[in-house]
């Protein structure tokens, strides 16, 4: 479990093909800062842009994980090397939890439909696919990258699909990779995890979720 508030920022050093097959997974190795990385350990589980993985390699200024080719089909960012990527160590039962909940279960891949500055900060629209919408509201939290953040408007679309749009600080943009966002990229994406047994709740609603 996470808070989504990122502690560190690392960058995709290598990867590696695990089989010489099409459907065999990746090991990749993240550079992170070495004050961040005394705090992990082998088998810890490492928030990577929003995915849970667990830490297979260690050293001193970098650290591997392995993710399968179904991970890698339901996320983005992970698989490039020169990548950056959120970083975030699981919590504990003495960690601020300054975020929302967050458990590094992608739910799905968003595509930012504009990235452009408004003032002092940052305006954000993601669109979200459809199965997804239903779980975003006014004020609600949203992972973004594994970035905790604020939905301040949603836009429903005719297909069931919807827009959701966040303000960024200066803060969060230069705390995370999510400076370098823009048009057309693609984001991994995590509801509230309220919102999802909420929803399982409601009458008809189990064949959807």
């Amino acid at each position: 479990m996470f808070t989504g508030l990122i502690t560190a920022v690392g960058r995709i050093s290598h990867v590696q093909t695990l089989q010489p097959d099409a459907g065999a997974g990746l090991r990749v190795t993240v550079q992170a800062p070495t004050d961040w990385l005394r705090g992990a350990g082998l088998g810890d589980s490492i928030c990577v842009s929003g995915a849970c993985m667990t830490v297979v390699e260690l050293g001193a200024e970098s650290f591997a994980f392995d993710v399968s080719a179904e991970s890698l089909a339901r996320t983005a960012g992970l698989d490039a090397p020169a990548t950056l990527v959120n970083l975030e160590q699981s919590l504990t039962l003495s960690t601020k939890l300054g975020g929302h909940l967050v458990t590094g279960h992608v739910d799905g891949v968003g595509r930012v439909e504009a990235f452009e500055p408004v003032g002092e900060s940052w305006h954000l629209a993601v669109r979200v696919p459809a199965e997804l919408a239903r779980f975003f509201a006014y004020k609600g939290s949203i992972a973004v990258n594994g970035v905790s953040l604020t939905v301040n408007r949603v836009d429903d679309a005719s297909d069931a699909s919807a827009t959701v749009h966040i303000n960024l600080i200066p803060h969060t943009l230069q705390h995370t990779n999510l400076h370098t966002l823009q048009a057309g990229r693609a984001v991994n994406l995590e509801v509230d995890l309220i919102a999802r047994y909420v929803a399982r709740m409601l009458p008809g609603a189990r064949d959807a979720t």
